[in-house]
Formats: structure tokens, sequence, C-alpha cells
């Protein structure tokens, strides 16, 4: 009856003696039919036999009810109620020495768990540093005696007993062991609440460390395309071919060592953000903003400047060399014509002031007269050079040769000279025809051969000029139009050796006439300079300059071919190695949005394509190699390739991005999916459902071709106001940086966040409330026991203070701070 009242909490009649039997067995039924409605099975147990005193009986319902009102509820992790509550005790105890919780007997006899398990939730009780293992009896007295007096646990147990006994009673031990279970579980809710708040803060740990490697790793790329570009667009030109080459080889320096580091680096930085915006997403936070001016695609832009800067840096460097080479070139053939003509003009001015004329003879007049008209003829003849002489000081001028001032120096004196001969020429003139009728005519031979010897002289110091002048050529072709144009030249030397006989005859046939005649001429022809010795002298110069001129041209020749063999060696390697490039990245981007296997088969295909492109680099290099052979000979165009370096390099560094940004990509997906939990069949529908309407191939859809495959799966986005807030909702969602387009992640993140199983700021809210003892603050005291101590020390930092009508000193507001963790407010 006692049972009765005990289960039913209701106040039973007393059973008259007589009747006393029948009233107890009707009293145990109504208590074993309130046990059986509670769920316990009770097997082969009747009012009869608790009525008459069966102990085994009563003491095994007694157990049954223990189990199913006091144990069976303890559940830890999901495991059965005795396995979940040794589970609870081992972990409670794991940091304890000389404590080993395996069973519900023998492994409590020394008493220590019992004191493990009070000092662990409540260490002020007990002392637990002067507790032994040796003095059972203490320890078990102890621990029952703190439980009964501080944690309302009745002492169910006799210390004498646990150590008397080999092994010790398991139900008894169970059943007082569930009374601490269920005296200490509000602070298992506190450790659970405890052990959300670390995994929540760890991960947002992660993330803003994630943050400022980005922005450290952007600021120093952009700080290099700072620093590089001014140095890329500084044309300051040199005076010099060596100085322009050591440029050239700065350059090269910069392409081969520099540059690509920083291209390995700017590819990493777009991973690492894709990786970012991904764990940011997976975990329910707000997709990062890096700080203005180091977004993806301002690094992009800076990077775009760059390489536009480093174009113009390569073409200004080839034009300059081409400049210096034909002002060196202009500068020599300027020296040579000049020093010719100046040669020419040596004592051309004091022979025009002289005044023989005054004391001469008539026949010597006449001779003075044809003398000056020879002069004048040869004047004449040299007037090309001279204006050949100011065209090169002024294109010397034009293209800003360094040593201008020297060559417009000598220009204008040999100008000036020019000017200043013509006069006296003319004032020659003058005064011989005033003195012309008093002269008489003079030998016409010497005339004739003056007329004649003039323009050959003329002719064979053009020759000579010629012969000596430098040429620049940079192709085969050129080449052969100078060594034709030297051919014809050689044709016409019969024809002059003619003419210089007959001149030099003129030259005999006057002797001959003198000699008979015994005309007194003293010696020389009256009408020209030149003698039959200059003559033949120079006839012979220009014979010996004609084989050197051979011997240029052929070894001009010989090094066009060379050029031209290293033209095609190029030519060769690159139209190989552009396709090649062109096949990679298409047949990439195949890969990228065909269905073929499992992501990770996709992921392990890319890997292996990555791996044949790397493996493809030497032949770069030997490419490279080959492009600064032609530029070290000066070789600036390739008529056997459309392929040029920069197209290489360009697409060479396109592919490696590109395979490395879809390896990144595809990864992201696999981390997605088992974040999600998404099945690969479903993976395959997302694609092909992404694909149908990816109708130009590039990889992402626009708002209108999303907006239709949202429709397609049954998303309900009409035109009206309501239907186009919620699409612009979702394009929230999935293009946080409003680029304008979805990428396939972006879809399959959205597809699957919805049912996700992720934490949320009510969940950290609810979790901290826990710790707080459902105050509405919570303190630094708090924060310390409850966290570990970075994380608390983290929270300690952010948290605002808490401005409540039930404030403390010291409370903190982790409401605004677990809403700030998910982007819903500031910190």
């Amino acid at each position: 009856m006692l049972l009765l009242e005990v289960i039913s909490g209701e106040r039973l009649a007393k059973p008259e003696r007589g009747k006393m039997r029948v009233h107890k067995i009707s009293n145990v039924n109504k208590a074993l039919d309130f046990i059986a409605s509670k769920g316990v099975k009770l097997v082969s147990i009747g009012a009869e036999e608790i009525v008459d005193g069966n102990v085994k009986m009563t003491l095994g319902m007694i157990w049954t009810i223990i189990l199913r009102f006091a144990i069976q509820d303890i559940s830890v992790e999901e495991t059965s109620a005795k396995e979940g509550l040794l589970l609870w005790c081992q972990r409670k105890t794991a940091p304890y020495k000389n404590v080993n919780i395996q069973n519900f007997h023998i492994s409590w006899k020394d008493g220590l768990g019992f004191c493990a398990l009070i000092h662990r939730h409540r260490p002020e009780l007990i002392d637990y540093g002067k507790l032994r293992k040796d003095d059972p009896l203490t320890n078990l007295n102890t621990a029952f005696d703190v439980a009964e007096k501080y944690l309302d646990i009745p002492k169910m147990l006799d210390a004498e007993d646990i150590v008397g006994t080999a092994r010790p009673d398991e139900k008894a031990i169970m059943t007082y062991v569930s009374s601490f279970y269920h005296a200490f579980s509000g602070a298992q809710k506190a450790e659970t609440a405890a052990n959300r708040i670390c995994k929540v803060l760890a991960v947002n740990q992660e993330n803003e460390q994630l943050m400022e490697d980005y922005e450290k790793l952007a600021s120093d790329l952009l700080e290099w395309i700072r620093r590089t570009i001014p140095w890329l667009e500084n044309r300051a030109p040199e005076n010099t071919m060596h100085a322009m080459q050591q440029k050239l080889e700065d350059f090269r320096d910069y392409r081969r060592l520099h540059k690509p580091p920083k291209v390995q680096e700017k590819c990493q930085l777009e991973i690492n953000f894709n990786t970012l915006q991904t764990k940011l997403r997976l975990s329910n936070r707000p997709a990062f903003m890096p700080s203005e001016g180091r977004m993806v695609s301002d690094i992009n832009n800076a990077w775009g400047c760059l390489e536009q800067a480093e174009k113009g840096y390569e073409e200004w460097l080839l034009n300059e060399i081409r400049r210096l080479e034909r002002l060196d070139h202009l500068a020599e053939k300027f020296r040579q014509k000049a020093s010719i003509h100046e040669a020419w003009t040596d004592g051309k001015e004091a022979m025009l002031r002289q005044k023989d004329y005054e004391t001469a003879t008539l026949s010597e007049i006449k001779a003075l007269l044809k003398k000056h008209e020879a002069f004048e003829s040869d004047l004449a003849a040299h007037q090309d050079r001279v204006e050949q002489i100011a065209a090169i000081a002024q294109e010397l001028n034009e293209l800003d040769y360094y040593d201008s001032p020297s060559v417009n120096a000598r220009c204008q004196k040999i100008c000036d000279q020019w000017d200043n001969l013509g006069a006296l020429t003319q004032k020659r003139r003058e005064a011989l025809e005033r003195t012309e009728k008093l002269l008489e005519t003079i030998d016409q031979l010497y005339l004739e051969y003056a007329k004649r010897a003039a323009p050959f002289n003329n002719w064979m110091e053009g020759a000579m000029e010629d012969l000596q002048d430098t040429f620049i050529v940079h192709t085969i072709e050129e080449i052969q139009g100078l060594t034709t144009a030297h051919e014809q030249f050689k044709a016409t030397l019969p024809d002059a050796d003619k003419e210089r006989l007959a001149i030099l005859g003129i030259h005999n046939e006057v002797s001959k006439i003198v000699q008979t005649y015994h005309v007194n001429m003293a010696g020389t022809n009256p009408y020209t300079t030149i003698t039959p010795q200059e003559i033949n002298g120079k006839w012979d110069h220009v014979r010996q300059l004609v084989p050197r001129r051979d011997q240029a041209l052929t070894e001009e020749h010989a090094r066009q071919q060379h050029n031209e063999r290293l033209r095609k060696q190029f030519a060769t390697q690159a139209n190989v190695i552009g396709p090649w490039i062109q096949t990679k990245m298409e047949e990439i981007g195949r890969i990228s949005i065909e269905m073929h296997g499992t992501l990770e088969d996709q992921l392990s295909h890319l890997r292996q394509y990555e791996k044949s492109i790397v493996n493809y680099k030497p032949k770069i290099d030997q490419l490279e190699g080959d492009h600064q052979l032609i530029q070290e000979a000066l070789i600036f165009d390739n008529k056997h390739t459309n392929y040029t370096m920069e197209h290489i390099r360009v697409g060479w560094e396109q592919l490696l991005t590109t395979i490395a940004r879809t390896i990144n990509e595809v990864e992201n997906q696999i981390l997605t999916r088992d974040a999600k939990g998404i099945s690969q069949e479903q993976m395959n529908e997302f694609r092909a459902s992404f694909n149908h309407f990816d109708r130009d191939h590039s990889g992402t859809l626009g708002p209108e071709e999303f907006k239709a495959c949202l429709i397609s799966l049954g998303y309900d986005i009409g035109n009206d106001p309501q239907g186009e807030a919620e699409f612009a909702r979702i394009m929230s969602i999935v293009d946080p940086n409003r680029l304008g387009v979805v990428t396939f992640q972006a879809f399959v993140d959205f597809m699957s966040r919805e049912t996700a199983d992720t934490d949320t700021a009510d969940q950290v809210m609810a979790s901290f409330k826990i710790l707080a003892g459902d105050k509405n603050y919570i303190t630094v005291d708090e924060l310390r026991r409850e966290l570990p101590p970075d994380q608390a020390e983290y929270c300690i930092a952010r948290m605002a203070p808490y401005a409540g009508p039930d404030s403390v000193p010291g409370a903190l507001d982790y409401m605004s701070f677990s809403t700030a963790l998910y982007g819903e407010s500031d910190l």
C-alpha cells in the first residue's frame, strides 16, 4: 500500500483486518498498472508474490522502477542508458589521476571516482589533492557525506560494504551514480553550450585569419605593381646602343625572374579568395568584402595596366634600338661625306682670292677664265653633296641625336663655307670677264681635257664614296637588292675604263703638241687641277674597293641567312605551341561544363591536365631561348608565323591560371557537396540544369538565364513587383559582389543552403544564455570559467557592455555579439 501511494501520489484507505489480503492485492495491482502505463515491462511479477513477501520478486521490481525513472532517460551521444551513464562518468573523471572508470563495480571501490565527480562540478567542496588511493574508506565516506550535505543526494551505500566486497553490487552503484548525473545535469547543458560556442568562434577566428592573409597578400601584390609600373613607363632615352642593350637585358631579367613569382601570387590570391567565400557560405557567414581598392577585380585591373605598360616598354625599347642604330649609321655617313667635302674645299677660298690675272698674259688670262669655268662646273657637281650633308644633319636632329650640336656646328660651317665659295666664285668670274677681251684663245685640248676629266673625277669620287658607304639591312631580299646594284655598277667599269683612257689620250695629245710647237704652257693644264696621275690613282683605288665591297656584301648575306634560320626555328616551335595552348584551353573548358564521372573523377582528370601542362614548360623555355637569340640578332619581324613570343606568354599564363581556377572550382564544389550532404546524382542534376541555360558555354548565367532556370526548377517568380522583389533577394545571395553573373558554385550553394543544418545566431544566443544562467548578460568570470582561454579572451575583447535595466558592473552583451557573428549587425 505504501508503494502504491508513493508511485501514484494518492492516499489509499487502510483495509480492514478481515479483508486485509484482498485489499492488499487490489492496491498492489493498481501500482503495477500505473508502472505498466509508464512503459515498464513487468515479466512474471504479480500482486500475490509481492503481498506474500517474495523478496526476490519485490527487489527485481524495485530495480526495474529505478532503471525506468532514474537511469533510462540518461543518454550521451545516442548510447543506451547504461552506456551513456558510463561514458558520462569517463569523460568527467578523465583529467584525474588514479581514476579509471570502466564499469559500475570494482572501478568505484577506492572512492576516488565519486570524489572526482564532485570535484569536477563543485571543486570547492573537496580538496582532491589530499585524497589517497590507499585509503578507500575515507574517500568513500567523504564523498557520501558531501553528496548528502551539499548535493541533497541520500546516502544509499555503505562504505564498509563496498570496501569489504570483492565485487560491489552493480545496480546499487549505478543507482547512486545516476543521482550524481541528475544533480549535475545543468552543468552538462552548460558544457554542451560551451562546446557550441567554441565551434562557432573557431570558425570565425579561422575566417578572420584568412581575411587578414588575403588583405596582406593583396596589398603586397598591389604595392609591387605600383612600384613596377613607373619603371616600365620610364621612357628616358639613352645616347648609346650599349646603354639601350643593357636596358633590354634588365627587361629580360624582369620577365624571367621577377614577374613569374608574381603571376603565381596573383593566381594563389584568387584561389584563396574563392576558398574563403566558400567557407563563409558554408558556415552561414556574410560574403567577404575586401578593403577598398583590394578587390579581385581591382587587382586584375592593376595587372592589366602592368601588362599594358610592359608591352609599351618592350615596343619602346626595340624602337629606341632601331633609332640608335639608324642614328649611328647616319652619323657615320655624315662624317664621311663631310670629310670628303672638306677635303675638296680645302684651299678653294685661297685660290678664288688670288689676283694672278692682274699680271698674267693674254693666254694666261684665257687659261684662268677657262679654269674658272671648269671650277664652277666642279662646284655645281658638289652641290648635291652639300645638300646631302644638310639633309643628313636635319634627319639627325629630327631623330634627337645626342651629339646634334657638334653635327649642326660642322654642317653650318660647311654651308657658310659653301655660300662663301659661291660668292667668291661669282666675284672672280666678274673680274675675269672684265679682262676677257684682252685674252686669246688657249689650247682647246686642255679645255676638252678639263671638261671630261672633271665629271669623270666626280664619278670616281662618287663611286669611292658609294663603295665605302655603310649599309644596314634586315632581310635577305634587301641584301640581294644591294648585291644586284653592285653587280650593275661593276658592269659599268669597262666603259669607265675606256673614258679614262680617252681622257689620258687627250692629255698625251696636248703634251705632244707642246713638244712639237714648243708652246710655253708652264708645264700644267691651266683649266683644271686634275692630273693624269690623280685620275690613275683614284681609278686604282676604285678597283681596290670593289673586292672589299664584294666581301662585305657576302658576309652580310651570310648573316641574313643565319637570321632566316633563326626565324624558321622559332616559327616551327611557335606554330606547334600556340595551337597546343588553345587546344588545352578548350579541353579544360569542356571538362568544367561536362558531367563525365564524379567530381573526384573530374578533379583527377584536371590534375592530370595540370601535370601535363607543367611538363610542357621546358618547351616554353626553349622557345624563350630562341626568342632571345632572335632579339640579340636584332630581328624584328617573322613572316613564317603569326605567333609572337608575347602571344605565347599571354596564352601560357592564361592556361596556368585557367587550370588552377578550374581545379579550385571543382574542389569548392566537392567541399560544398560534402558540407551540404549533396549526392553525386543531385550534383549532376544541378550541372545539367545549369548547362541547359548556359547557352554561350561561358560557365556563368546572366540574370535572365538564371531566372529561367529557377522557374524551370519550380520557383514561382512572376513579373509582378512581388516576383521581382523575390528575384532581387535571390540575386543578392548568389551574386553578393553585383557582378551581373551567377557562377555554378553560387548556383549549387543556393540550391542546397535552404535545407542545410547550419548554426544560427539564435542557437549561439541560446548557448550563451545557458552559460549565463538564463540572464540577459554574461560576466567576464563566467566566460573565463566556461570557455577555453583564447576564445574567452576573444569574446571579452569584442563584446559590448550590457546596457539593460538589470545590468551589473562588468556585464557584457552576448546578444549583439551573437548577431554580429552572422553579419546581422556590427561588432
